[in-house]
């Protein structure tokens, strides 16, 4: 269990806790407990299980930061779904980071890997016979600003701005 769930507005989860999210000690305290910053960070280990539990984990962040635009609410979850699944598949990475914040009339989400690999994704068109290879053609029409930093530790950063005036 957390210590104080969203204590500083970093949570950090369990493979354990993910696969038996929401009947977990840790879901009932986030519940229960409200963020109380203007940022939070989520990581998570890299398990598709985990991409619900982070769009949840947003949507609650949401709420207590009066995120009330509902086109840059599904924006970000669309956004996290995107590269947390991105992040999944195409690394090696034991777990995921996702942040959110907000900066005056944006909001700003980050999901950092751990690396692993030299493929480096980027927005692309395919064909419609293509069941892969979208996401982040979806996440550049869904974003104001699209980008992307390596780490020092090896890792990479994915971002996107999105407005939250519409």
């Amino acid at each position: 269990m957390l210590p104080t769930a969203w204590s500083g507005a970093q949570i950090a989860l369990s493979p354990q806790e993910i696969e038996q999210w929401p009947k977990t000690a840790s879901a009932r305290a986030l519940a229960d407990d409200r963020p109380t910053r203007q940022s939070a960070s989520f990581r998570v280990p890299s398990l598709e299980r985990a991409v619900p539990v982070c769009r949840h984990l947003a949507r609650v962040w949401m709420d207590s930061e009066d995120v009330t635009n509902e086109g840059a609410r599904c924006a970000a979850l669309l956004v996290i779904s995107e590269l947390m699944t991105n992040a999944i598949v195409h690394t090696n990475s034991i777990s995921i980071t996702c942040r959110l914040r907000t900066d005056g009339d944006w909001l700003l989400v980050e999901v950092q890997d751990e690396g692993g690999t030299s493929f480096v994704p980027y927005p692309r068109r395919v064909g419609n016979a293509n069941e892969h290879g979208r996401g982040l053609v979806v996440v550049a029409h869904s974003a104001q600003a699209l980008g992307t930093r390596l780490e020092a530790d090896g890792g990479r950063t994915f971002w996107a701005r999105i407005s939250l005036t519409g």
